[in-house]
């Protein structure tokens, strides 16, 4: 079904395509209910639901019964990667480390640039649940909290290509970031030291605003973890 330009559905696809578009709302996350988006743009349910149906058939959401309507990753049909068995690569983890150092540096400079309250202050929850969570844990909960805190980051650059990619990036090379993680640990038997200070760096520039130390701060977030990981091979 195709909507007519001009008509009420179509203006309201075209706004909810530019949010889309513009990181507004982020790969993955839920579109606002049909009853939200009725009340915000004062239109009829049956506008809402064509717009919705239109976003769908052109690829940029997908609805769930009972789960509402998911914003799609607009890259990941374009990326195929196969990386099974280079998770314990020590090559590789480096590679996914230079990467990571470029892509989070990035993430942080646009993200303390454009963040906008709401989400700063999900991110200072965040770090101070990692804060709580610094000893006790396993691993894999180490590994999963610090990419969760990096995520959330991606999406407060509100930059579709950054948030997209480092969904796809995370998701797939999981095992290889996890594995670095690892290595330090039967190495060292302890989260490395300064990681815990350089979330804390990080943490501090985005609530100041301050792009180019937020930038810095995750770059060499990642950088020393590179260099730990260089010294383990």
């Amino acid at each position: 079904m195709s909507i007519k330009e001009g008509s009420l559905s179509w203006e309201l696809s075209q706004a909810l395509q530019k949010k889309i578009l513009f990181g507004d709302i982020p790969p993955g996350h839920k579109l606002a209910s049909q009853r939200q988006l009725t009340a915000e743009y004062g239109v009829s349910r049956g506008t809402v639901r064509e717009a919705i149906q239109d976003l769908e058939l052109r690829g940029f959401t997908k609805s769930f019964h009972g789960a509402g309507t998911l914003c799609c990753n607009l890259l990941d049909p374009h990326f195929d990667m196969p990386n099974e068995g280079l998770g314990d690569s020590l090559d590789f983890q480096l590679q996914v480390m230079e990467l990571r150092a470029a892509l989070e540096g990035e993430a942080a400079y646009f993200a303390a640039l454009r963040a906008t309250d709401e989400q700063l202050q999900q991110i200072e929850n965040e770090y101070n649940s990692m804060q709580v969570r610094s000893s006790g844990t396993t691993t894999l909960i180490k590994a999963k909290a610090d990419l969760r805190f990096h995520m959330m980051i991606a999406e407060a650059s509100h930059n579709l290509l950054v948030m997209s990619f480092s969904q796809i990036f995370y998701n797939r090379n999981f095992n290889a970031i996890y594995g670095v993680l690892d290595r330090t640990f039967k190495k060292f038997g302890r989260y490395p030291d300064g990681i815990s200070a350089q979330h804390t760096q990080i943490y501090q520039a985005l609530m100041n605003r301050d792009a180019d130390s937020a930038r810095d701060a995750a770059i060499e977030h990642i950088n020393y973890t590179r260099s730990q990981l260089e010294d383990i091979g």
